[in-house]
């Protein structure tokens, strides 16, 4: 299979490529759409099947950890701080929109939603041969709540989150701009939250995107390559659950996202991705740039299902940082196609396991092979951190499937929290394994149901 070149869609430094051409400045609307009270939360919804289809791509100007998309669908919301609003949509059975309930024209719904998108430019201050200069890198955003809660990609602020010198700006369709300072980033999730000083803002309202089908329409509002700002694109959902990793240099992240047609550019990252009737579904986040064998392609964008990051907004908003994420205390590495090839079952292989961690409480071990977790098939890495991260909370039980010695084994597992101390618990473990004798792939060793050593 082709290795997949991605865009993380941030515009780093991309600025002034297009000759003398000056975008105008959009009216702001004048009707906003949805200010009235809150309606009823649902209760969450069962998460949609991660299509097995791994595609590896680059970051353009940033990265995210190893991770998948967090599965929520209710909104957590701080008590007399911040509403984030969510919004009822007919039903979609099927790809004919059969419902009473009528979408917006494609003009209503910009000029609902203009007011609350947003651009971000990330300034950055650098010293070049005794010369300081500062580049910019522009992405989107969109505003979750009326005293200035703004939603964006995590690798759009990433040169922010431990530099004090980097600098971001929110600005509008009306020409104001702000000063904004991170609130909270979620790099294994790509999501992260600013906060501007100001009240009365229009905010969006979150829609539903457990109830996307493929097929139905959808527009996404943001500034591509930084110049072309405010820019309403429109297109069809493509796919769902699709299971992507981007980032590069060893850095990457696995996400479960949706597949549109939307044009989706270079300064898109972190914009808001729009159903029919007015509410966002998603954050636009990559698209598909080129595969390794040099053939271009158009037309295929991702972004993050809005139900998989609603709570981890909230959390951001709340705590700073995701709480309650699910963590085993084990290394992994996907099975090989070689070695299935000699009847090696496909999954998830056990490289380290962290002491004291739940992994090793269940009596997980060292070339265990997981092949399931409760009713979900695993077939590599990357689909065990997307089942963790997409269907369990710290504390939740599951049964896993382990092939160990050609042997079916069942284990009950309760996960740990993810945090700073867990994971430098498992970081410690990795660091410390000194396997004695065989052959070693990218600084593991694995051993062979058979007694023999192979890597994979």
């Amino acid at each position: 299979m082709d290795e997949f070149n991605f865009y993380n869609n941030e515009n780093d430094g991309y600025r002034g490529g297009l000759g003398g051409y000056t975008d105008p400045e959009p009216s702001t609307p004048a009707t906003p759409f949805q200010t009235g009270p809150q309606p009823p939360k649902r209760k969450k919804g069962g998460a949609g099947k991660v299509i097995a289809l791994v595609l590896a791509c680059t970051i353009a100007g940033g990265g995210a950890g190893v991770g998948g998309a967090y599965l929520y669908s209710k909104m957590a919301v701080p008590q007399n701080v911040t509403t984030i609003y969510e919004e009822d949509r007919p039903q979609i059975r099927t790809v004919v929109n059969t419902n009473s309930g009528q979408p917006m024209t494609p003009e209503q719904l910009y000029a609902a939603n203009l007011a609350s998108c947003v651009g971000i430019t990330v300034n950055t201050t650098v010293n070049i041969f005794g010369q300081t200069t500062t580049s910019a890198a522009s992405g989107s955003g969109f505003v979750l709540s009326q005293d200035g809660y703004i939603a964006t990609n995590y690798h759009v602020i990433e040169s922010a989150v431990n530099d004090p010198s980097v600098t971001i700006q929110v600005s509008f369709a009306d020409g104001s701009k702000y000063d904004a300072k991170l609130v909270g980033g979620e790099k294994d999730n790509d999501v992260a939250v600013l906060k501007i000083e100001a009240s009365g803002l229009t905010r969006v309202t979150l829609g539903d995107s457990d109830k996307l089908v493929v097929g139905e329409n959808v527009y996404a509002i943001g500034n591509p390559l930084g110049e072309l700002t405010y820019s309403l694109t429109d297109g069809i959902v493509s796919a769902l659950d699709r299971l992507i990793t981007t980032g590069d240099n060893g850095d990457t992240t696995t996400l479960n996202v949706l597949q549109t047609n939307c044009a989706i550019n270079p300064g898109n990252s972190g914009g808001p991705l729009f159903d029919s009737y007015g509410n966002v579904i998603g954050i636009t986040t990559a698209k598909y740039t080129q595969s390794s064998s040099g053939v271009n392609a158009e037309g295929l964008g991702f972004a993050l299902p809005i139900n998989d990051v609603k709570e981890i907004l909230a959390d951001l908003i709340e705590h700073g940082y995701v709480t309650g994420k699910p963590y085993m205390g084990v290394q992994v590495d996907s099975v090989s196609s070689e070695a299935q090839r000699y009847g090696i079952s496909a999954g998830a292989v056990i490289v380290s396991v962290a002491k004291d961690s739940c992994a090793e409480k269940a009596g997980l071990q060292v070339n265990d092979i997981i092949t399931a977790i409760d009713d979900t098939a695993i077939d590599s890495s990357s689909a065990l951190t997307a089942a963790l991260s997409t269907g369990y909370k710290a504390g939740d039980t599951a049964t896993l499937t382990v092939i160990r010695n050609q042997q079916e084994v069942k284990l009950t597992i309760t996960f740990d929290e993810k945090n700073a101390q867990t994971e430098a618990n498992n970081q410690i473990q990795q660091n410390n394994q000194q396997p004695s004798q065989g052959n070693q792939d990218n600084g593991y060793y694995y051993q062979w149901p058979f007694g023999n050593m192979f890597p994979w």
